[in-house]
């Protein structure tokens, strides 16, 4: 199979618990887009964030961004995609969220909304390179007025598994809901997902489905390594990952997602 589109998942897979690429990684990137290949970011992470990954790494593509919500360019900021929240789901999700008592944040553009900071959602603003920005409205169902692309719980790890739960059962058949991370909880529109921005972004770059390849570790991957031609998951990814995969790369900590790339689209050249 020849690769002629590779889409990356960034924390876990690309980039480290240090929130850096290694040099293996960044190698195997520059080689394949050298060799002619598209390579996309398909990340959790908004736009600006997803930016600096790809300016380090030398990706021109379009960037699949906040779980496949919008779809931009890296270079003129054209959106080729994007998808919010129906209002009145998303103020739903306020009020659930809040009868919960769970920390709730969530995205306009590329701009992070809470009622209050408090420290989990502090943690989740400082992780990243750059560190988010939180903008406190005091009341975010007041101050909801357009659609948002994406509302996010930040928990306790202990807990996300039951946040996880509860969310896709009370939203069941209306939102996306997936965990992104060991504390991390994403609620989207229905047409969101990693996947169906992969199947958009190979259309719109004439890529044949079978041409595509795609890795990722955690479960909001699971969908886009299903779809992918060659899926391929980390070693440290999740169950619903490496299930949805036909091949299993090494950890993160072992440049899996370099090895990977090496072995499928450069032949086998390290």
């Amino acid at each position: 199979m020849a690769v002629r589109l590779l889409a990356l998942d960034l924390d876990g897979t690309i980039v480290n618990s240090d929130l850096r690429v290694t040099a293996r990684v960044r190698r195997a990137v520059t080689r394949a887009i050298a060799a002619g290949v598209h390579v996309t970011l398909a990340s959790g992470r908004y736009f600006q964030g997803s930016r600096s990954y790809a300016q380090e790494l030398g990706i021109r593509e379009p960037l699949i961004c906040l779980q496949g919500a919008i779809i931009q360019d890296p270079n003129t900021e054209h959106v080729y995609y994007r998808c919010g929240v129906p209002l009145n789901l998303a103020r739903e999700f306020i009020a659930f969220t809040r009868e919960c008592g769970w920390d709730l944040l969530l995205y306009l553009g590329d701009c992070l909304y809470v009622d209050r900071v408090t420290p989990l959602l502090r943690y989740y603003a400082e992780y990243t390179p750059a560190h988010e920005e939180l903008h406190a409205v005091g009341d975010l169902q007041a101050f909801l007025t357009t659609e948002p692309l994406k509302l996010l719980v930040v928990t306790e790890p202990e807990q996300a598994m039951q946040v996880d739960g509860s969310l896709r059962e009370h939203f069941e058949g209306r939102l996306h809901i997936v965990r992104s991370f060991s504390r991390f909880v994403e609620g989207t529109n229905l047409q969101v997902s990693k996947g169906q921005a992969l199947a958009f972004l190979a259309r719109t770059l004439g890529v044949a489905q079978s041409e595509t390849m795609a890795i990722g570790d955690n479960d909001n991957d699971a969908d886009m390594v299903a779809w992918a031609g060659l899926g391929v998951a980390m070693g440290n990814a999740s169950a619903a990952v490496k299930a949805a995969a036909e091949y299993l790369a090494p950890s993160i900590d072992e440049d899996g997602a370099a090895q990977a790339i090496e072995r499928f689209v450069l032949g086998g050249t390290a």
